[in-house]
């Protein structure tokens, strides 16, 4: 398989297939050193651009090196992430013509920082984050306000309310 590393305007650099890659192909192994979810915070502390990949154990992340690790997300992406046996590999999804660019739904989670979304898709969400993990901060955001209304009624009640000098 040829791939090359080119800019890209999604964002910086992409990786560029310069053959048609049928779907169900194995395109890339998402590789690199295996450290832990604590390491990877004290790495990458206050830097803004990472090549990180949690895997599913929920302990391990790769600190992504490689054609892999230079994949752009995209809302409409042309392959897909499969973790096996420890090993995480990037598959076509779909037919992908020569000189396309290859890209992945990071769906990313588990963070409050502000993860944009550039991708151009028509379909974009405009956040690298997962659909299911903004309907969990929209919840979070949702009950946060109900508290703080709540709070703010309460504050209201106790103005309104008249003192005991004034019953007096």
């Amino acid at each position: 398989m040829s791939l090359v590393v080119r800019p890209s305007p999604i964002h910086s650099v992409g990786v560029y297939t310069s053959k048609p890659i049928r779907k169900g192909t194995r395109v890339v192994e998402y590789d690199g050193e295996r450290i832990t979810a604590e390491e990877a915070d004290r790495r990458y502390e206050g830097v803004s651009r990472t090549y990180l990949y949690g895997l599913d154990d929920g302990k391990t992340v790769i600190d992504g090196h490689g054609l892999g690790a230079y994949l752009n997300h995209s809302c409409n992406p042309n392959c897909e992430v499969d973790e096996i046996k420890g090993r995480v590999w990037i598959f076509a999804i779909r037919d992908i013509a020569a000189g396309e660019e290859l890209v992945w739904d990071y769906n990313l989670y588990d963070d409050d920082d502000p993860a944009p979304c550039h991708c151009g898709s028509p379909k974009c969400r405009g956040t690298m984050y997962s659909k299911e993990w903004m309907a969990k901060i929209r919840r979070r955001e949702a009950r946060k306000k109900k508290r703080q209304s709540a709070v703010v009624q309460k504050s209201k009640t106790r103005k309104n309310r008249p003192s005991r000098e004034a019953a007096a």
